[in-house]
């Protein structure tokens, strides 16, 4: 398993002796270095009432169920006030999230929101490398689960993050590359 936070890395204006020091939460990571199976597990987080309206007001979401208390308690399928999905999936993702140099965010697939979360919950994200795949001579796309938790495990999201990511030696993976590539093509021709 590759280890997160230890892989100095110096960027441009740095002096030398702080290029040394590994950066917080990073990695250094290439294509070869993402193993399927690995998992991470965040910190624990608690949302609060003031954050979650402010999230509401920064995206325009006045829906009652995250917006009105009484709403939500006298009328409401839950009887409290939701955090917006939206927020949950940011804050699920930004738990377990770390800043990789050379992997770049290509979407996210099978997005489910599996169980409510109310303002006061405690919510944490274990994040797992899936699969990967050559895509070109460049880069290749890595495939990493995203399970949001609250309380004592119960899983409130889902979702799957594809990623690409440079390689370490693109020659190293030229003919896969090749092979790939001309698969699409013809793909798009007979398609």
């Amino acid at each position: 398993m590759a280890e997160i936070g230890v892989h100095p890395r110096g960027l441009p204006g740095l002096p030398a002796d702080h290029a040394e020091i590994p950066a917080w939460n990073s990695e250094d990571w290439y294509f070869e270095d993402f193993a399927p199976g690995d998992r991470i597990r965040s910190i624990r987080r608690t949302i609060s009432e003031g954050e979650s309206m402010l999230f509401n007001s920064l995206v325009m979401d006045h829906h009652p169920y995250v917006s009105d208390e009484r709403f939500a308690a006298e009328a409401g399928v839950f009887g409290r006030r939701l955090v917006a999905g939206a927020m949950v999936f940011s804050y699920g993702l930004g738990l377990a999230a770390t800043n990789c140099l050379n992997s770049f965010s290509y979407g996210y697939d099978r997005l489910r929101f599996i169980a409510p979360v109310f303002i006061g919950d405690t919510i944490y994200t274990i994040r797992e490398n899936l699969s990967k795949e050559v895509k070109d001579h460049r880069m290749g796309k890595v495939r990493v689960s995203y399970s949001v938790f609250k309380g004592e495990g119960e899983q409130a999201l889902y979702c799957e993050h594809l990623m690409t990511a440079l390689y370490r030696d693109p020659a190293a993976f030229r003919a896969e590359a090749d092979a790939a590539l001309a698969a699409r093509k013809k793909a798009r021709a007979d398609g």
